[in-house]
């Protein structure tokens, strides 16, 4: 699933390419993608141009004209830009016919993925519950102890809750307790308050480093747009063979029903 550095690179990559482009057409090809009216939606988007990029946790926000489209990749949507004229791939699901003769198209193998408009710059209700974001001063010490003082979860777990903080998801769960030296299923509410500043430390320095790598290319995910990320050349833990701090093997578990992976040599379950 893409996380927070692939969405990233995928909103920086189309404010690169096709900012202030207008659309002329949508064609829904796969009604279930749109959350509400299909028809609604078509309507509303005809004539509007693509202003801003953003991105909150997981989410993709297009800011239009006057209206905000809101995009959610889940496993494996991805955006492409073609010509008008070229065929369709097999998965795309809906195609936005631009001005200037290029069509964005949303594509995904497993239909998972969600789009909405909402009206622009208004509080997202959807975003309620959703943390801090990695980078933001509110994600501290102090929030932070007072969040996982509650939570007896294996720190792993509490890592990927979105309402704790937004936008990790496995891979740099697995990659953030590896440079923290923690154990994946220590339980949260131990970690003492050195431990937490590493947390959060290390957060900040994964994630701003593999959004400069241009993401993580492994397996399925690509940001399809001419940009293949690199951070997985830069992967200690997750889908590893041997640590390369020690060398000892690397250990794949279950937590909370996600491929965990760590070394039992720096990530001692009692350290």
């Amino acid at each position: 699933m893409p996380e927070l550095p692939e969405v990233q690179t995928v909103a920086d990559t189309l404010a690169h390419q096709i900012k202030d482009a207008s659309i002329i057409d949508v064609k829904i090809l796969y009604p279930k993608i749109i959350e509400g009216d299909p028809d609604e939606f078509r309507k509303r988007l005809i004539g509007q141009h693509f202003r801003c990029f953003r991105r909150r946790g997981k989410y993709l926000l297009f800011e239009m004209d006057d209206v905000t489209l809101v995009s959610h990749l889940r496993m494996e949507g991805k955006y492409f830009i073609f010509g008008q004229s070229d065929p369709y791939l097999k998965h795309d699901h809906v195609i936005f016919d631009l001005q200037d003769g290029r069509s964005l198209h949303y594509n995904d193998v497993r239909k998972f993925g969600r789009m909405y408009l909402t009206e622009k710059k208004r509080t997202y209700r959807r975003f309620r519950d959703l943390g801090p974001e990695p980078f933001w001063k509110s994600f501290d010490l102090s929030y932070c102890k007072a969040f996982l003082s509650k939570r007896k979860a294996p720190i792993k777990e509490v890592l990927l809750d979105q309402s704790f903080v937004a936008g990790i998801g496995n891979i740099y769960a697995d990659e953030i307790l590896f440079a923290s030296r923690i154990h994946p299923l220590r339980a949260a509410d131990t970690l003492s308050d050195g431990q937490i500043r590493m947390v959060i430390s290390n957060t900040r320095k994964i994630l701003s480093k593999a959004i400069r790598a241009g993401g993580t290319t492994i397996r399925s995910y690509t940001s399809s747009l001419g940009v293949t990320g690199l951070f997985q050349m830069s992967l200690r833990a997750h889908d590893q063979k041997n640590c390369r701090t020690c060398g000892s093997k690397i250990v794949k578990i279950r937590v909370g029903g996600r491929g965990t992976y760590y070394c039992p040599k720096c990530q001692k379950e009692d350290q």
